[in-house]
């Protein structure tokens, strides 16, 4: 697939992403109990490619996990999650509870949508907002499709973090898959990845 084919894979899904945060009302659902959502992830940087996922960081002081509870049932109700899981993480340092649904859409592909309700003030409060407002300020018309490109050549069945494409293009100019196999290699990711450009 050329340049231009990946281009256009990557802007059809994005767009797609968009009606479904939409379709699901999610901004809406999370603002009822207090909370303010933001967009992250590789849909925030435009670099959303053929994997399906949609990212929310979410912000509320203290974290009720009653009212998160509350926020998640309304997301629930739409009859195209057909999937929810749970992990209370409020005693780490991430300081959160992670939401991971499943939206099944009319052409029966799945997408994982991460909503993570963090405490304001935490670690973590605004930092991968940061990093995705750095990321969109240093990347160039030849970074984003360099990108967009490692993410189409990656096997679906293998599982990278959006950050180590970025980090690799951005900081060590990468520019192919087998080069980015390399890279992993000598740079394995333990845990969260702080990296900011």
């Amino acid at each position: 697939m050329d340049s231009f084919d990946i281009k256009v894979m990557a802007e059809e899904n994005q767009r797609k992403a968009f009606e479904i945060i939409n379709d699901i009302q999610i901004v809406s659902c999370w603002e009822s109990i207090g909370a303010v959502p933001g967009l992250v992830g590789s849909l925030s940087t435009g670099l959303l490619m053929k994997h399906r996922d949609i990212d929310f960081h979410i912000y509320s002081f203290p974290v009720d996990i009653k009212k998160s509870f509350e926020a998640i049932a309304k997301i629930a109700e739409h009859p195209r999650i057909i999937h929810i899981e749970y992990t209370n993480l409020l005693d780490t340092d991430e300081a959160c509870i992670e939401w991971h649904a499943l939206y099944e859409d009319k052409d029966k592909m799945h997408w994982q949508i991460d909503m993570i309700h963090i405490e304001k003030g935490s670690k973590y409060d605004g930092y991968f907002e940061n990093v995705a407002r750095r990321i969109n300020e240093v990347l160039t018309p030849e970074m984003r499709m360099a990108i967009l490109s490692l993410k189409y050549f990656t096997p679906d069945d293998v599982s990278i973090m959006g950050i180590e494409y970025y980090k690799a293009v951005i900081k060590d100019g990468v520019r192919t898959y087998p080069e980015f196999l390399e890279w992993r290699k000598k740079y394995p990711v333990t845990g969260i990845e702080e990296w900011c450009p």
